[in-house]
Order: C-alpha cells, then structure tokens, then sequence
C-alpha cells in the first residue's frame, strides 16, 4: 500500500511528530547502552584454542593487541558446506574493521566447522575479517551456541529448555545458533562482559535499519523466506 499523499505543510507537521519519537526512542537505546556498558564481568578461565589464519590461537590472541574484542558466534556445523544464510546477512553488515581497530576493538567470526571448510566459503562471501574455527573444544557450548543435550545443559538466550519450549521456541534447544559475545583483555586475562542471541541482536543487522527508512519496510515473513546468500540472488531487472 503507498503512503498517503499530502501537502508538504502536512508531511511537515506529521514529520515533526515522528521526530518526538525517534527522539524518546534514541534516549531509550543510549539508557541501555549505559546499562549495558555497567555489566559486571566474569573472568574466563578456560584456556581455549582455536585455528585461525595463522595456526593455533588462544582466546587472548584473538584481541591482536587491542582491549576489546567482539566475537560473532556464526552457525557453520562441521557437517555443512556453507554457512548460515541469517548469519551471513548480518555479516555482510559489520563495518569496517579499521573504524574498530580506531577504537581499540577488534571483531571477528568463530565456528565450529573447521577451516578448511570456514576458507572456501569467505572467499565466496569476499569477507576479510579474522575467522577462527572452535572445533574441538567446548567454546560453543560454553557460550551457548552448539546446543546438545549430551554435552551440556541446553540454554539459549538466558533460558533453559522448559522455558524455551514454554515460550513456543524449540527450534533454539538444538544445533547451532547465532550469538554475540564481547570480551576486555586486562593483560593475558580475558573477561566476559556481554553476549546476546536470537532477536537480540537485531541492532546488528544493518540492512533493515536501512530497510526500516523505507515506506515498504523490510517486508519480512517468519524465517525470512526471501533470504539468499549475498551471491545467490536473482538478477534484478
């Protein structure tokens, strides 16, 4: 449906309403990222190895020098041959590194398939962000990204089970799901500060912030049917 047409001294007044509200709204999101940056933290005390670009590396290693570190958790089982599609769209939109790197902050992928499968598929993608595999070792499941049962409790979003099945969401007690985590580095100590899963993350999609300008929106459905990998759509006339 197209947006009604008016005056432009109507669109003007209804505008300058709608700024009100964008206004209430960004005051909101800057008392949550206050909140957010006041999180306690917990000291990691595994000592996680990962395979990244240049060999074995610690969780440590992976700050390259910097303070920060975000890590997105992306869904790429050791039994697939490519990765998610949901996680490849929020990737195409992470920025820059080196406006990151300015802040003292490095970002980077991590998932349980193993290189030689994580490889083939950046390059199809053209990402060049540091993409390390956790195979082996128990850092998905501790951050509650690999979901399974005979390995560990499952909890997915700060729930546990029952309450993910209660809440109409049982396709997030099993496999691999999507998540971010940040960590500070305090010398060789690591500590975890903050992570987030499922819609929680959407401040990360960049694409439907854009989309959400839009009189037509993001024209979105349930599992969002009409998602391809960047390089799998049809041409466009």
């Amino acid at each position: 449906m197209n947006p009604q047409v008016v005056s432009s001294e109507q669109w003007l007044a209804a505008r300058r309403q709608l700024r009100e509200q964008e206004a209430e709204l960004f005051q909101a999101r800057d008392a949550v990222s206050e909140a957010r940056r006041a999180l306690p933290a917990v000291r990691v005390e595994k000592d996680y190895v990962f395979e990244g670009p240049n060999g074995q590396a610690r969780l440590v290693d992976l700050f390259e020098g910097r303070r920060q570190l975000i890590i997105y958790h992306f869904m790429f089982d050791p039994a697939w041959n490519q990765g998610c599609k949901h996680c490849s769209f929020l990737t195409d939109s992470m920025p820059h590194p080196a406006h990151l790197h300015s802040r003292d902050t490095t970002i980077a992928l991590v998932s349980r398939a193993p290189r030689e499968k994580l490889v083939p598929f950046q390059q199809r993608m053209g990402w060049t962000l540091p993409w390390y595999s956790s195979y082996g070792s128990s850092f998905n499941y501790d951050f509650h990204v690999t979901l399974d049962e005979a390995v560990a409790p499952v909890e997915y979003d700060f729930r546990d089970k029952a309450t993910l099945e209660r809440d109409g969401e049982p396709f997030y007690t099993q496999g691999e799901q999507g998540g971010v985590s940040v960590f500070l580095r305090d010398g060789e100590d690591v500590l975890h500060t903050y992570s987030a899963y499922g819609d929680n993350m959407e401040l990360l999609q960049g694409a439907y912030n854009y989309l959400d300008l839009t009189p037509l929106g993001r024209q979105d459905a349930p599992g969002r049917p009409w998602l391809r990998h960047h390089d799998r759509y049809k041409a466009q006339v």
